[in-house]
């Protein structure tokens, strides 16, 4: 096939799925584990993980072929995931329309993970998102991005000057579109 035809192909399969599609990957209570495992997450560490799903790319991102990783990146900014106290937030980021997986890390815990541990990371995810287990999937991320948190960003009761608990500095419930 020519280019494109491979651009319509890709404009079709991203225009084609809508929120009912989301729902049948995530449904309802499917969304509030994952809400209830980010929030409990986060009560072990300094870092906010922010959870994103979406059908399909915007018409702009598909004219100009952009790729997954660059509307994760600009999805990191929209939610503020990069607005955390300790540069500690990890956006993780499903497309469903490519079954794509990317994970966008702030730079306070890039410093501390090379990029094989993030890519070894995505090919788990991968292979749950290839058999339809978008739950499970996004499960074991939150769990390794947890792991990480908390190894590089714990809690040791100092963290805040007034002695007040671990604030909660973003949502917990996926962000679906």
């Amino acid at each position: 096939m020519d280019h494109r035809t491979n651009r319509w192909i890709r404009l079709l399969r991203h225009r084609w799925l809508d929120e009912t599609d989301a729902a049948r990957a995530l449904d309802a209570a499917a969304l509030k584990r994952l809400e209830d495992r980010v929030a409990a997450s986060e009560r072990g560490h300094r870092g906010e993980i922010r959870v994103c799903v979406e059908t399909g790319l915007p018409l702009s991102y598909l004219w100009r072929r952009a790729s997954a990783r660059e509307r994760a990146v600009t999805m990191f900014g929209k939610l503020r995931v990069w607005d955390t106290e300790h540069d500690s937030g990890v956006l993780i980021y499903l497309l469903l329309a490519e079954r794509a997986i990317e994970i966008v890390a702030d730079r306070g815990l890039n410093r501390h993970v090379q990029p094989a541990q993030w890519q070894a990371l995505i090919g788990t995810m991968r292979e749950a998102f290839r058999a339809g287990r978008f739950e499970q999937g996004l499960a074991q991320a939150i769990d390794a991005v947890d792991t990480l948190l908390a190894q590089h960003f714990p809690l040791d009761g100092g963290d805040a000057a007034d002695g007040a608990p671990n604030p909660n500095e973003l949502p917990d419930r996926p962000h679906v579109r």
